[in-house]
């Protein structure tokens, strides 16, 4: 009776469809399918991978390419992939090589879609070798974002000259084709490097005038004096050989130069500030403050059962001043004042007792204070600057105006460092005023949103304020009608300079 009937249940065919193989992995599709791993099966890794695992850990660990011929290392990657194989030290340094190449030409090829680039390079000394560092920035053209890359690093063989240092920087330029894109060079303020820029850098349009000026003057009273001898002339015969192997240093282009502001204000803290040490109440006392505080800094660093006393009674680690840093020596001399202020007098006193060291005196004590007062907005204004995210060069001006307006409000209140106030305010004008004035400066300045004029009341500025916005229209319009990118400043300073 029931073959005269059928069933519309379909649930079962459904569910053997749904979990057929077929289903599951379907023949001819081109995603990706997971394989789930059994019980104490491992999961393969190729050789290419275990290789690139290798060299990423001796690039950006800076091991050495012999690590990989050591036991120890073949056992590891043995152990964790039995059937991998570990490469030489030769194959190793093969592949480095190769792929320093391809990056640096994905870095050239990314540096060409750019048309400007700032570079900063420093030299510096290592187990007694020295080398020299270069790095480029820029922004992205779709994003605007900053974007880093270092170029080279690279060992300097002889001395350190000015014309040695201008053969690295232009070598560097010429290998990665940003010779007429780099717009400004950073570096510190060594003798070296200002003299290379200087002879071989780009100079103001002023400047190259006077040369000429005064190299067609050199040239008339030459003309005039062959021309009144009417006597025998005397031919000295010169080694031609000799003359054209002579490198007058004409192949040597470097751009424009800037000075690291940090490394200024680095200066002015620890070289300026030497000029308050004239006056002999502001010398004395200071001398005697951080002597103590040295005293206590060398006492704390050569004894593991003294570091532990002094955590013990002030609840805090002294800091170790640094002498090539002076924001290492301000935050040292800063951790004691909050060692007196938190834990009072006594437990520094304790302290000094027990390692036999003299005792701060009252006034020891008051001027330490009022020194991290004085130099808290300098050490402040030294980290700013030395940002690297959100920093740009309009925070030079600003940061530098404020600094100072903040010690000439603070100066009539101090009772012992009223000399180093006075000392940081000449080291201030001194090595920052030529910036002070210049267009590029004041311009990146004015354009961030939160400074634009608020920054100065200089009337000089102020009127530079609605040029900039004339200058911004016509780049604009330049670019546009040109389809060339023009460079917002030259625009700017031709306005300036036609006024």
């Amino acid at each position: 009776m029931w073959g005269h009937f059928d069933r519309d249940e379909t649930h079962l065919e459904e569910y053997c469809q749904m979990t057929s193989t077929a289903c599951k992995r379907p023949s001819g599709g081109t995603g990706f399918k997971a394989k789930q791993l059994k019980l104490l099966e491992t999961k393969q890794v190729s050789q290419k991978t275990v290789d690139r695992a290798i060299l990423c850990f001796i690039v950006q660990g800076l091991q050495p390419f012999s690590l990989v011929e050591k036991p120890s290392f073949q056992d590891l990657i043995v152990e964790l992939q039995p059937s991998s194989a570990v490469m030489s030290h030769t194959t190793v340094r093969r592949k480095i090589d190769s792929d320093t190449s391809k990056m640096k030409e994905r870095l050239k090829n990314e540096m060409k879609k750019v048309p400007y680039i700032a570079t900063t390079t420093d030299c510096w000394t290592a187990r007694r070798r020295s080398f020299i560092g270069v790095t480029a920035h820029w922004l992205d053209p779709c994003s605007f974002e900053r974007r880093s890359a270092a170029l080279a690093c690279r060992q300097l063989r002889g001395s350190h000259t000015f014309d040695a240092l201008a053969a690295v920087l232009t070598d560097i330029h010429a290998k990665y084709e940003i010779s007429l894109k780099v717009v400004r060079t950073t570096t510190d303020n060594g003798s070296n490097f200002v003299k290379a820029f200087r002879v071989f850098g780009q100079q103001d349009e002023n400047n190259n005038e006077e040369l000429v000026a005064e190299g067609t003057i050199e040239e008339e009273e030459v003309g005039e004096d062959c021309d009144a001898s009417d006597g025998e002339v005397e031919v000295e015969f010169m080694d031609v050989e000799s003359i054209l192997e002579e490198d007058d240093g004409l192949q040597y282009q470097l751009p424009k130069h800037h000075r690291c502001a940090c490394h200024l204000l680095n200066l002015v803290s620890t070289v300026d500030v030497d000029r308050a040490n004239k006056t002999e109440a502001y010398k004395k006392l200071s001398r005697s403050a951080f002597s103590k505080c040295q005293t206590l800094w060398n006492k704390a660093s050569r004894s593991p059962q003294n570091a532990e006393l002094i955590e013990e009674h002030c609840k805090l680690h002294l800091v170790q001043p640094n002498s090539t840093r002076w924001n290492s020596s301000f935050v040292a001399v800063e951790r004691v004042v909050r060692i007196i202020r938190d834990q009072g007098e006594g437990s520094v006193r304790t302290v000094c007792a027990a390692l036999s060291v003299p005792m701060y005196s009252p006034a020891d004590i008051a001027f330490l204070g009022e020194y991290v007062t004085t130099m808290s907005p300098v050490a402040k204004s030294l980290n700013i600057l030395q940002g690297e995210v959100n920093i740009q060069m309009g925070w030079l001006l600003p940061t530098i105006t404020t600094l100072t307006a903040k010690h000439e409000k603070s100066r009539p209140s101090l009772r012992f460092c009223k000399p180093l106030v006075d000392a940081l305010l000449e080291g201030l004008r001194k090595r920052f005023e030529s910036m002070m004035s210049e267009p590029e400066l004041i311009a990146a300045a004015i354009l961030v949103p939160s400074f634009k004029t608020s920054w100065t009341s200089n009337d000089t500025v102020l009127q530079l304020d609605k040029e900039i916005f004339v200058c911004l229209f016509v780049c604009l319009f330049a670019c546009l009608f040109f389809q060339k990118p023009l460079h917002p400043t030259m625009i700017l300073c031709s306005c300036l300079l036609t006024e």
